[in-house]
């Protein structure tokens, strides 16, 4: 039997909640996003026409992205997007999935850089990062560098797709591939999760690039690499920003002194959590 919109959005939210301990209101969006994407529809449309029968062909596409969520495969990778800064972003397996806690770095990046500055995104995955202050900053000049040619390869078609030709995207595993290059504002969302932690086989980050989440004993084996290079590669009184786990910004602030960063700070998120840490290169 042909089901309508309302019967799905009525049943298989409790299914997926269940199955995936996610909340009413988490689920009910999830097979909202799936069938949207589905039948090729608005979200406006969803709710406008509760009564339009699914065909069986509609039907069965729904099913094979429902399936792929209940194997706990994030959203963001089924419907090959997700939403950054206002802007749609392609998303792969080969990148982390942006997430809203993120917008915070970007947002201290425009506070502390003007209209024509060059900034320098380490470890730019998807390109959210860079892309989103590209957008903000017209005259900036941006530079986004990856480790993954494949991730890379996500950035230049989301620049593109974007409309975005003030980001240069280059190669390299922090700043082996930068010799002789001099920025304002260094930003990075690097790997800071310590490599033993429970939750890298838990949920959504089970289907994310480990070499993007994973770093060291105690989760700061990259941030350490970052810190000690960055001031080689910024330009007097330019800035070093980056996200870090939620307990880390003590011991980063105190990496940041050691190694003669000034007017070291901590940003909280809108949960209330030190997500974001940085200083001035003298």
């Amino acid at each position: 039997m042909q089901r309508t919109i309302q019967t799905i959005l009525s049943k298989d939210p409790i299914m997926l909640g269940s199955a995936l301990s996610l909340d009413p209101s988490s689920a009910r969006l999830e097979v909202q996003c799936l069938l949207q994407k589905v039948l090729g529809i608005g979200r406006a449309y969803l709710f406008a026409h509760p009564e339009r029968v699914v065909s069986d062909a509609e039907e069965a596409a729904y099913q094979e992205l429902l399936q792929r969520r209940l194997s706990g495969e994030p959203v963001a990778y089924i419907l090959g997007e997700r939403e950054f800064f206002g802007l749609s972003f392609s998303v792969t397996s080969a990148t982390l999935i942006p997430r809203p806690d993120t917008e915070l770095l970007v947002e201290l990046a425009l506070e502390r850089g003007g209209s024509a500055v060059r900034v320098l995104d380490m470890g730019t995955g998807s390109g959210a990062i860079a892309l989103a202050i590209a957008h903000q900053q017209p005259d900036a000049e941006v530079w986004a560098c990856d480790a993954s040619a494949a991730a890379l390869a996500v950035a230049r078609e989301n620049a593109q797709r974007l409309g975005l030709a003030n980001v240069h995207f280059i190669e390299s595993d922090w700043f082996s591939a930068l010799s002789g290059q001099c920025f304002d504002i260094i930003v990075s969302n690097p790997p800071y999760i310590a490599a033993d932690d429970p939750h890298l086989s838990q949920g959504d980050v089970r289907f994310e690039p480990l070499s993007a989440l994973a770093s060291g004993a105690d989760g700061l084996h990259d941030i350490r690499r970052i810190i000690a290079q960055a001031g080689a590669y910024l330009e007097h009184n330019g800035w070093l920003i980056f996200e870090h786990g939620y307990d880390q910004a003590a011991r980063v602030r105190e990496l940041l002194r050691e190694s003669g960063f000034t007017e070291v700070f901590s940003a909280k998120d809108l949960s209330g959590i030190e997500r974001c840490s940085g200083g001035q290169h003298p």
